[in-house]
């Protein structure tokens, strides 16, 4: 019997060095996809998925994520005074419980393996967690976290969640050696943290969800650099392939935005704008109007 996936690790201690000067006074996880913050989009997923327990991997300068999800009981009597019942539930739905969040301090900036490693005794023996990256936004009817939840039960041992890519943007990502297919399901018999286009053994990329089993952290243990000088999320996993637990990449049913990237993050904010019904119109009348303008410009 496959045990649950209650427990979260979100890496968010990164600098955000690609939005400055904006990164420099609020985190990037805070900075907003329409009106809400990337990294309200990572918990609801999880939470969508049964998550119950969170842990941020953060360091120096994030106490604005921390304050993020705590209670602001002045606001909610000045909309509830006012009658702002819209504004004061979705105010609500960003608190958390008391204990639902644990802080761990990344220390060194040593990559997204070591950060995921700062995170190990929370985790207990036999306990599958998940790893949610907030720079990946994945818009799709199913979250994509519930998504392998539901797979991950009926495989167990390690899972990635995969989509296919350009051949020539294979070196931007940790990339699937596959062995076997079934479905949405692909079997791993290795995995390679950004090979040259040349060595990418295929095009599978693997995005910023994952359900590991605690023996990775085994291997994150050893602190060895990979690819860039940094501890390698994706080198630990793939040293569990021949352990006895499989390694599955999942095809998830939805559209992926990188809002690491200026370009990523201005994509999701037309697609999310466009999503919303009170927006819509508006904005799709604009930006109707400005392609008229660029084309008559050309």
């Amino acid at each position: 019997m496959v045990n649950k996936v209650t427990k979260a690790i979100f890496p968010v201690a990164g600098l955000g060095t690609r939005f400055l000067p904006a990164t420099k006074s609020i985190p990037k996880e805070i900075m907003t996809l329409v009106d809400r913050p990337l990294i309200q989009y990572a918990i609801d997923e999880a939470r969508e998925a049964g998550i119950t327990d969170f842990i941020f991997v953060t360091a120096r300068g994030k106490s604005a994520l921390e304050d993020y999800f705590d209670s602001n009981p002045e606001l909610e009597k000045t909309l509830a005074r006012k009658g702002k019942t819209e504004l004061l539930e979705q105010l609500r739905d960003t608190d958390m419980e008391s204990g639902a969040i644990a802080y761990i301090r990344q220390r060194e900036a040593r990559g997204l393996g070591h950060a995921v490693w700062c995170a190990r005794r929370l985790v207990s023996a036999n306990e599958p967690f998940a790893v949610l990256l907030p720079d990946d936004v994945i818009a799709g009817r199913v979250g994509c976290l519930k998504q392998m939840v539901e797979a991950y039960q009926e495989v167990g041992g390690n899972m990635v969640a995969a989509m296919e890519v350009d051949p020539e943007r294979v070196s931007n990502y940790g990339v699937i050696d596959p062995s076997d297919s079934d479905g949405r399901m692909i079997a791993a018999k290795g995995m390679v943290e950004k090979p040259s286009q040349h060595d990418a053994p295929s095009n599978l990329a693997v995005i910023g969800r994952y359900i590991l089993r605690p023996e990775v952290f085994a291997s994150l243990e050893k602190q060895k650099a990979g690819a860039g000088g940094e501890v390698q999320l994706t080198d630990a996993i793939c040293a569990q392939i021949g352990k006895g637990a499989p390694v599955t990449g999942y095809l998830f049913e939805g559209e992926r935005y990188d809002c690491g990237s200026k370009a990523g993050y201005l994509q999701a904010t037309v697609a999310f704008g466009l999503a919303r019904p009170e927006l819509h119109d508006e904005f799709r009348e604009y930006i109707e109007a400005l392609t008229s303008l660029l084309r008559a410009a050309e």
